[in-house]
């Protein structure tokens, strides 16, 4: 997650609180307000009920963001720190961790179960990751916002767009014997990359609006969005 860090109109620096519901609690060194990750929201202190404003991110992998970004900026771990010992297939590893069971435990999916939650005003879905690789890409409607999901050719990095241009719905399907991913709208028959740009074809040059996608475990996704569906 990434929050923009001002509360009081100044820079804050945040620091690890504690845990709350198996999820990231973060104490502002300004107020010493407690937040909760995954909502932005200040759940203790002066600054109870306020939220971050969410910044707008992707999370994907670090070679297809280098193709995406050949002069990007890298920042550099700290050497001192124990985290930068994890391995590259923490993913796996932590998947076998137990889960602290729920009152009333929902057991559509497992709890470790990754998933990609998208949230558009109070509606909220889970796409199984699996199902996307699966399914890429997936046309889907949530709070009747006509979108679409993909995975790149990694099977890791997921993005969601809404797919209307002009008001003009569109319908999508993946090239066949692409080496990298393209997709084909049925109504222009333009071609659109993984960044939602579309680089030929009618709509060649214009831009698909990008939804924001959670990458999360199922447990902790319907724990801050208890009416949240699942996409089959």
């Amino acid at each position: 997650m990434v929050w923009e860090t001002p509360i009081t109109g100044r820079s804050s620096k945040f620091h690890l609180a504690g845990i709350n519901n198996q999820n990231f609690i973060m104490q502002d060194d300004e107020t010493g307000s407690w937040w909760q990750q995954i909502t932005g929201e200040a759940i203790l202190g002066s600054s109870k009920g306020r939220r971050l404003k969410l910044v707008p991110h992707d999370e994907i992998s670090f070679s297809l963001w280098k193709q995406e970004h050949p002069d990007g900026r890298v920042l550099v771990p700290d050497d001192s720190k124990p985290w930068k010992q994890f391995s590259e297939n923490w993913e796996e590893h932590t998947a076998k961790l137990p889960v602290l069971a729920a009152l009333n435990p929902d057991t559509r999916l497992s709890p470790r179960t990754q998933i990609v939650g998208i949230k558009i005003g109070a509606v909220a879905k889970a796409y199984p990751l699996s199902t996307i690789q699966e399914q890429n890409p997936i046309l889907d409607y949530v709070a009747d916002t006509p979108m679409i999901i993909i995975v790149a050719q990694d099977k890791k990095s997921v993005r969601a767009f809404e797919r209307r241009i002009d008001g003009r719905e569109l319908e999508f399907f993946a090239r066949p014997n692409s080496q990298a991913l393209r997709l084909v709208d049925v109504q222009s028959g333009s071609d659109w990359d993984f960044t939602g740009k579309a680089v030929t074809g009618e709509y060649a040059g214009r831009k698909l609006k990008q939804i924001y996608a959670l990458n999360d475990y199922w447990f902790d996704w319907k724990a801050y969005n208890p009416d949240t569906g699942i996409y089959h």
